[in-house]
């Protein structure tokens, strides 16, 4: 969720029951959205049992499958309840049609235009509107607090979004890996290059920003709690854990992975945890509403189920495009995940907000006593040309992202990696991909020293041992290449290719059983394997048993039917077995 005065609803008017309803009852003041329990569990402190969950499941699972599990069910399957609302909440939709209609067809467009052609501008954009939507509910959610504790809450608004703004973004830059992700996709997008001195001068502003909205916001809230003025002790909390949060999933965990999908989980129990109260009350104390969303949103425990089971299953729709095999569907997929995060970006930023009357009646929020929003100035220009002007910031960017990488005018591989290891010294992985882009280029001398430097900033990391090994077995140093991988085996027990390169250098040292042995456990982790089981044939082969070297053969070739020196050896060994 986000938006510029996050969190809740578009307003629509409240009926005259509802005006009715709040004259004649005032609920008891609660600093409180649920109650203390529930508030702490889904909004307050899930961090912190998302971080012992997290360390469970990772010992089972991989960071990459936890991540694709995430971002199907979790990160998309999230966005369903915030459409429900847009499509089925009749006065929400006449209020803002055009944009319901247009920009769906116009986001679905683009987003499949993109996945045909690969235009990484609409990933680039995906990725950084998501960090902003994330800290946008992280600053909703402190507006919804303090406006239920203080009258003077809109005051205190400027100085809670720089706070957020501030760490949320000094997180990202002070991030090796998140900056390496996001330069990734800004130079494939067809971004030009960020000096590396640019870079170091934009993060120490940063941190002295940083320093200086930290200080300002403390300052404000000691001298509003001299004056008795405090704001409210659960928004207080629920910025230290989020912030915190935030900054772990960026710089404290070993894969970034693992952080977006934590993140993601936080930001996903958050929202649908307020939007399911929110829609309930709507339902309850609006007649108008009525179809789907009534049924989904009516009281019933059962139909927690039921809201639970929809977000899951449209969350499916994620699941199947990464294992979709045609690749025209495949396309349509990726466009249609992709436009439904955008979408959910863009609906969040108007659909709800704190200072809208009936947000803030479905919160509770006028029932605590706080004053009505201040009435705004007449705009200058039409509400439609303010929001023209507004998709114009993305869109131009977007489009000269988009030329310049249709156009062949984005950074070529070697020297886009080649920069972000320059950005990101730090970064183990950023320096292992620009060893890996040496190493195809044919520089292996060059490509050692960015190896050695990923192990020695990630000792764990089995793959930067694995191509050192590759590289010094190229220079035929064939002792130092053999402990390299071992030592890559040692850290990932599953490495087939480490396992079947260390039998090659096994034969060459004439240690035929070892190396035998070696191959037949490379193919027992990873049988699609070829090279393995060309190799396993020659070796048969040059112990005569030539039915068997045979079958590894066929095996070899079966995976990869293009492939002349196990055709070569098949037939030789045909010839010896008497076929």
């Amino acid at each position: 969720m986000a938006t510029q005065q996050t969190f809740a609803s578009a307003a629509i008017p409240l009926s005259a029951s509802d005006h009715k309803a709040a004259a004649s009852a005032s609920p008891p003041k609660s600093p409180w959205i649920l109650d203390r329990w529930r508030d702490l569990l889904f909004f307050v402190g899930t961090p912190l049992l998302l971080i012992p969950l997290f360390t469970v499941v990772q010992r089972r699972w991989s960071a990459q499958d936890i991540y694709l599990f995430v971002a199907a069910f979790g990160a998309m399957g999230h966005h369903l309840p915030g459409m429900i609302r847009a499509y089925g909440d009749r006065a929400l939709f006449e209020r803002f049609k055009t944009r319901f209609i247009i920009a769906p067809i116009a986001l679905l467009t683009v987003c499949i235009w993109g996945s045909l052609y690969n235009i990484q501008a609409i990933q680039l954009l995906a990725l950084t509107w998501g960090i902003w939507h994330g800290m946008m509910q992280t600053y909703g959610f402190g507006r919804i607090y303090d406006a239920k504790a203080s009258a003077r809450a809109p005051a205190r608004a400027r100085a809670d979004l720089a706070l957020c703004f501030a760490w949320f973004l000094a997180a990202v830059l002070l991030s090796p890996m998140r900056m390496r992700t996001l330069l990734d996709v800004y130079y494939e997008s067809g971004g030009p290059i960020i000096p590396a001195a640019v870079m170091g001068a934009l993060r120490a502003a940063v941190v002295l920003g940083l320093g200086l909205v930290t200080i300002a916001f403390l300052w404000r809230q000691w001298s509003d709690w001299q004056g008795g003025r405090g704001a409210s002790a659960v928004k207080i909390a629920l910025l230290t854990t989020s912030i915190a949060f935030w900054w772990y999933c960026n710089n404290g965990v070993q894969n970034i992975l693992v952080g977006v999908a934590l993140f993601e989980v936080f930001h996903d129990v958050q929202y649908l945890s307020i939007v399911w109260i929110y829609n309930r009350t709507r339902v309850e104390r609006d007649q108008s509403i009525r179809g789907f969303m009534r049924f989904v949103f009516r009281r019933s425990g059962s139909l927690i189920g039921v809201y639970v089971g929809l977000v899951m299953a449209y969350g499916s729709i994620a699941f199947l495009q990464s294992s979709a095999a045609v690749e025209w569907i495949k396309h349509g997929l990726i466009g249609v995940v992709t436009a439904s995060a955008l979408l959910h970006f863009y609906y969040d930023g108007f659909i709800w907000k704190v200072r809208e009357t009936q947000t803030r009646a479905m919160l509770g929020i006028d029932g605590a006593g706080v004053s009505a929003a201040p009435a705004r100035r007449r705009a200058a220009w039409p509400a439609w040309a303010g929001h023209s002007l507004r998709w114009a910031a993305l869109a131009i960017p977007f489009a000269f992202l988009c030329a310049a990488q249709l156009f062949g005018r984005a950074v070529p591989p070697l020297d886009r990696l080649a920069k972000i290891a320059e950005v990101v010294p730090q970064d183990a992985q950023a320096q292992l991909n620009y060893g890996k882009a040496l190493h195809e280029a044919g520089r292996v001398q060059e490509a050692i020293p960015r190896y050695e430097s990923a192990i020695a900033r990630k000792p764990s990391l089995a793959e930067a041992e694995f191509y050192l090994g590759l590289a010094l077995s190229d220079l035929g140093e064939w002792e130092r290449s053999l402990a390299h991988y071992e030592r890559a085996l040692s850290l990932d027990p599953k490495n087939a290719k480490a396992e079947c390169n260390i039998a090659g250098i096994l034969v060459g040292k004439r240690m035929y059983d070892e190396a035998r042995r070696r191959y037949e456990h490379s193919l027992q982790l990873d049988p699609t394997l070829f090279l393995a089981h060309k190799e396993l044939g020659d070796l048969l082969c040059h112990a005569g048993e030539y039915d068997a070297a045979i079958d590894q053969y066929n095996q070899a070739l079966r995976l990869r039917p293009n492939f002349p020196e196990a055709k070569d050896n098949l037939a030789f060994a045909r010839s010896l077995a008497g076929h």
